[in-house]
């Protein structure tokens, strides 16, 4: 069983994907393709950690996979699935229970905030997230794993699970005959500068599906007009745009309008503020416009076209599940038999 360099990323399916979750993730998915294995796997066992209604749990299901395909990801060259088409990652899951210390898990400070002042009530399975998460990635001996800053905690936590798990059972992992490192250190896999996009409404607030205006964010799944609309209502400020990335360290709104144009257009800041330094918002608005409707917009109407036809994207789920599974069945059988259990020649 030899390790392969593979690349596993997921994206939960809580509605509503927005130009943060596109810019943040799955762009990045896109370029993956070219140089790595990759496995891309709508993550629905996590979106179960707080109650989902069933139906919309369905539809988000799609919608998070047509955003894959209409956004470029090849689902016949690399492997797309809903993870709980693939039963491996939760028997992995408990085996780590085991591995992990609950030490490590009291660490996670993503528990604590989504979590809040009433942590009694939260459920076990938001505390256990990270274990899952471990499961996702090892269960594959994934390599490589694209993180944003939330997610950096955890891929730590991974890490130290795959490490304990490899010293317990040093002695049984030779007996069997495999690596001595039988779960890969996964590595971050960084594709350049973070692609942090704020709230078009405060500059100051990530975006995100759960704020109230819908102006404040650009869904994948808007129309061209809707797009448009968005970004020449973006909160702004009465001063030009600066010739250089210094001036936009006070302007919050400013920096994100930049930083937006930047990642669309696939340039720096600094490249974009030669073009528009100097100049109102008023002229870069129309720019971003044009540019925003450009990239988005075809994403857009391929998503609506997908979503109608939820037998070619259940098709595809299915099908990338199968390829999945027999990653991952390899993974548990020799897990089985490292950690003493008995199983099915």
């Amino acid at each position: 069983m030899a390790a392969i360099e593979r690349v596993f990323s997921g994206v939960q399916p809580t509605g509503n994907l927005h130009l943060g979750n596109y810019l943040g993730a799955i762009v990045n998915f896109v370029k993956l393709q070219n140089t790595h294995n990759c496995i891309y796997c709508v993550v629905d066992l996590h979106a179960i950690t707080v109650w989902q209604d069933p139906v919309e749990l369905t539809r988000n299901i799609r919608e998070v996979t047509a955003a894959f395909i209409a956004s470029g990801i090849d689902p016949k060259k690399h492997i797309v699935f809903n993870q709980s088409q693939v039963a491996e990652h939760a028997e992995l899951a408990w085996v780590l229970n085991c591995v992990a210390r609950l030490g490590w898990l009291n660490r996670m400070t993503q528990f604590k905030e989504k979590a809040g002042k009433d942590r009694e009530n939260a459920s076990v399975g938001l505390y256990a997230y990270p274990n899952l998460m471990a499961a996702d990635i090892l269960v594959y001996r994934a390599t490589h794993v694209p993180v944003g800053e939330d997610q950096k905690q955890h891929l730590e936590l991974a890490r130290d699970i795959a490490q304990k798990f490899n010293n317990d059972f040093a002695d049984s992992i030779r007996a069997h005959g495999l690596e001595e490192k039988f779960f890969p250190q996964p590595e971050p896999l960084i594709t350049g500068p973070a692609t942090r996009v704020m709230s078009l409404r405060d500059g100051a607030k990530k975006m995100s599906k759960s704020d109230p205006s819908d102006y404040s964010r650009i869904n994948l799944s808007d129309e061209a007009d809707a797009i448009a609309q968005k970004v020449r209502k973006a909160k702004t400020d009465p001063e030009p745009l600066p010739s250089e990335e210094k001036g936009l360290e006070a302007r919050p709104e400013a920096d994100n309008l930049v930083g937006i144009y930047a990642a669309l257009s696939g340039r720096s800041k600094a490249d974009v503020l030669r073009d528009f330094g100097g100049g109102q918002f008023s002229s870069f608005k129309s720019a971003l416009v044009d540019l925003s409707v450009d990239k988005l917009g075809p994403i857009g109407a391929e998503m609506k076209r997908l979503t109608q036809d939820p037998g070619y994207v259940d098709a595809v789920l299915v099908d990338g599940a199968d390829r999945a599974r027999a990653i991952a069945a390899e993974t548990m059988h020799a897990v089985k038999d490292i950690v003493g259990f008995i199983r099915k020649k």
